[in-house]
């Protein structure tokens, strides 16, 4: 594939991944405030799905084994199933996906891209260190969803439990410990993104 296709293979990537719908069917299910409550935190886990496509498409894009591109890619079709499932769970609570979707794509691909630069085991440092803020955040998600929520919850525990998996594979193909102020540097980045993914 030429650079030119390869190119056009992300664009048309970042196209499906932002525009994205279900058309699922409501739930009336919940009371008004439960259900706001989940809208919020759906949205954020939307979003935080948005950015994880992008951050395995920059790696896989500019990564220097096979064998590491193909983990990245596989990695990256799985995330794409929790997008469905966020997307249409929003869907189905009346929420709409964040309007910053697509700057948290731009942001995550050039990250992305920067860490397969760097080496392998930078990039697979990356996943790791992510997954392993997505679980906390999961699971402060969980304890914050009202048990009613079936729904919702089942969605977020087995996106935990895959989440898991994903930082142990990069862990296994060889990731490099982050330094201190990188993982910082990406918590913050995450603080700012998941707040302001609640409200817009």
């Amino acid at each position: 594939m030429s650079l030119n296709d390869k190119i056009a293979n992300e664009l048309n990537h970042f196209l499906k991944i932002i525009t994205y719908k279900d058309n699922a069917e409501a739930d009336e299910s919940l009371s008004k405030s439960d259900k706001e409550k989940s809208i919020s935190l759906m949205r954020v886990n939307a979003s935080g799905e948005v950015s994880a496509q992008a951050l395995y498409r920059g790696q896989a894009f500019f990564s220097k084994t096979p064998e590491v591109k193909q983990h990245l890619i596989k990695a990256g079709d799985e995330e794409f199933a929790h997008l469905e499932w966020c997307t249409k769970r929003l869907e189905e609570l009346g929420g709409k996906k964040s309007f910053l979707d697509p700057l948290y794509y731009a942001g995550s691909f050039t990250l992305g891209s920067v860490a397969a630069l760097i080496g392998d085991g930078a990039s697979l440092g990356f996943v790791e260190e992510t997954e392993k803020q997505v679980v906390e955040h999961l699971r402060r998600h969980l304890k914050e969803m009202s048990p009613d929520d079936k729904k919702s919850r089942e969605i977020l525990e087995k996106m935990l439990e895959e989440e898991e998996i994903h930082g142990q594979e990069a862990k296994d193909h060889g990731s490099m410990d982050l330094p201190a102020p990188v993982k910082g540097m990406m918590t913050v980045t995450s603080k700012i993104m998941t707040t302001l993914s609640r409200y817009i």
